[in-house]
């Protein structure tokens, strides 16, 4: 309606003016509703056809959108495990601060396995003291064994040396049974030896990596215990948190409740433009947007990041083939925009829905020594029509309560 008013300023009016004091035509007499048309034929055609073309010049350097959104995220609030709750710290729609305890899970389990890994501990250590003490002993045995060898051998000597000076006086067999007899002494101080070695490495190896592989599995203990006091990621305010002690929850079935963080919308707003516009939507184009939640504000904003691919196009590999026809409706050119200044959000709520125009610049074509009048010409039109639509913009924020809660019945 507006492109419509300023083009019949150009064409129409113009026309009747012509037919009004240069050829005396009157409203009325000569100009009626019945041959309006007739008389003011080259106006209302120039009319028409200025009004698309502008129309159509706004639209498409200066696009619009009333698909944008103040997007967030939302956290589950979910356990590393399953179980059945023990305590809850908070309640609903409560406000809640990074690392605070939301709830606790029974942990029996885990404090048993904790337990029992401590006592495991406590066991290595006392094997250690019974093993240090048998090596004590061990050095006893030894020189107890080196002591019985020592007098095998003595005694194998005098007897040898006896037999040697007088063949009669001892028999063979003796000297037999005193060799056999040093030589079992000798395996013994041998044995002796090897339980001590026995015993080094038992307390130099064996135990201390019982006691570290015990030591790692406490540490798995507790980290288990840990998993079962839930805390909250971000700072945020509980939704949909209904929990009481003895409900189970389960990180695959059944959530605790949904996180929204503080900041949540509260970054940028998300706009979905026509495919027409992606050869104009740039990174850097000023935009501006207003929301049903923060009525008659324009909020001034930039394009930060266009995205390169539209959703409505993506395939996933599935057991069926994907029919073009599914695809038909074309999706839109996702756009992310930022405010110029910080805290302009404020007042818009997480999710509410907006109205945005994002204006194209040639600021930097027009400085080109080398444009041609005709180029020059054009921007000078694309960038001045952009007041067009900035003031259909700032129409729409005032009409938009009004249409919302008279015309809308809200």
């Amino acid at each position: 309606m507006l492109e419509l008013m300023l083009c019949s300023m150009l064409t129409v009016f113009p026309d009747y003016l012509y037919r009004r004091y240069v050829q005396g035509k009157r409203i009325g007499r000569e100009i009626t509703l019945y041959t309006m048309w007739y008389e003011l034929r080259w106006g209302i055609t120039a009319c028409l056809m200025l009004t698309l073309s502008l129309i159509t010049l706004i639209f498409y350097f200066h696009p619009s959108t009333s698909n944008v959104t103040a997007v967030f995220r939302t956290v589950s609030v979910l356990p590393e495990s399953g179980g059945r709750v023990a305590e809850v710290f908070v309640s609903m729609n409560q406000k809640v601060e990074a690392g605070q305890p939301l709830f606790r899970l029974d942990s029996s389990e885990q404090e048993a396995a904790r337990e029992s890994a401590r006592r495991r501990i406590a066991e290595i250590d006392a094997e250690t003291t019974v093993a240090q003490t048998e090596l004590a002993a061990a050095d006893g045995v030894i020189a107890q064994a080196q002591g019985a060898y020592q007098q095998s051998l003595d005694e194998l000597e005098t007897r040898t040396e006896l037999r040697r000076r007088d063949p009669n006086s001892v028999a063979p067999r003796e000297i037999e049974r005193l060799q056999v007899a040093a030589d079992g002494r000798k395996g013994a101080v041998d044995a002796a030896q090897s339980n001590k070695l026995t015993l080094e490495t038992k307390i130099s190896s064996l135990l201390p990596a019982q006691k570290a592989s015990t030591e790692a599995a406490l540490a798995q203990a507790q980290v288990e215990l840990d998993k079962t006091l839930v805390r909250a990621g971000v700072a945020g305010t509980l939704q949909q948190f209904t929990l009481r002690p003895g409900d189970v929850v389960n990180p695959l079935l059944r959530p605790a409740g949904i996180l929204v963080p503080a900041e949540a919308g509260k970054v940028a707003l998300i706009a979905g433009f026509g495919q027409i516009e992606a050869q104009v939507l740039k990174v850097g184009m000023i935009a501006e947007a207003t929301c049903m939640g923060k009525p008659y504000t324009i909020i001034p904003m930039v394009v930060t990041q266009v995205q390169d691919v539209i959703a409505a196009g993506q395939v996933r590999p599935t057991d069926q083939l994907v029919d073009i026809q599914q695809m038909a409706q074309p999706g839109t050119i996702t756009v992310f925009l930022e405010p110029l200044f910080a805290g302009q959000l404020e007042g818009v709520p997480p999710g509410g829905s907006c109205i945005a125009n994002a204006y194209t610049n040639n600021h930097d074509a027009l400085a080109d020594p080398n444009l041609s009048m005709s180029r020059w010409l054009f921007l000078h039109v694309v960038d001045t029509v952009g007041l067009v639509h900035a003031m259909i913009l700032r129409l729409q924020a005032i009409l938009l309560p009004i249409q919302t809660l008279v015309f809308g019945g809200h």
